[in-house]
């Protein structure tokens, strides 16, 4: 079968495949002055294409029911604008995406990116984020995806102040 033909179906373990080679789970732990905490967890699902495969994302948002489609304008040295498919609702994360891909199981690399967002996921429906010491279990869980660097929010002073022996527990 074509691989024209193959895009036309969409079935799951398309939809797999294709979030393995070009998907992204992530966790953003970032400073947001209107938050209790001042941080604010941000879990993203996405996949990025370039115009010429613009159809796909638009065919895959169909596929989940729900989700947008952004442009990302480039004006370096690249020919084509990249568009990012991204579901952000916390909603929509843990009632289609997170069990979408438990029943669908990734064969890649994605999969341990895909168990630490479930197990961030997790955490931010049961309200985790809402207290210091859930919001760093969440910041560690997003340093061991994808980047590989601490989150801004492990770094910050006031984190490290807390973690010091002669912290006061909140």
């Amino acid at each position: 079968m074509s691989a024209d033909n193959q895009q036309e179906r969409l079935g799951t373990d398309w939809i797999v495949g294709f979030t393995d080679g070009e998907g992204c789970f992530s966790v953003s732990v970032f400073r947001n002055k209107t938050s209790s905490l001042g941080w604010q967890v941000f879990p993203e699902f996405a996949i990025t294409q370039g115009v010429k495969s613009l159809n796909v994302l638009k065919r895959i948002q169909r596929f989940f029911g729900c989700g947008r489609i952004f442009i990302n304008r480039r004006y370096d040295n690249h020919r084509e604008h990249l568009y990012r498919y991204c579901v952000r609702s916390m909603g929509d994360l843990s009632d289609i995406i997170v069990p979408f891909f438990r029943k669908n199981r990734l064969q890649g690399s994605k999969r341990n990116d895909f168990e630490r967002f479930a197990q961030a996921m997790e955490l931010i429906k049961r309200r985790k984020h809402l207290s210091r010491k859930g919001l760093r279990k969440i910041a560690t869980i997003a340093t061991n995806m994808n980047r590989k660097s601490q989150s801004k929010f492990l770094k910050s002073s006031e984190t490290t102040r807390q973690r010091s022996p002669s912290a006061t527990k909140i």
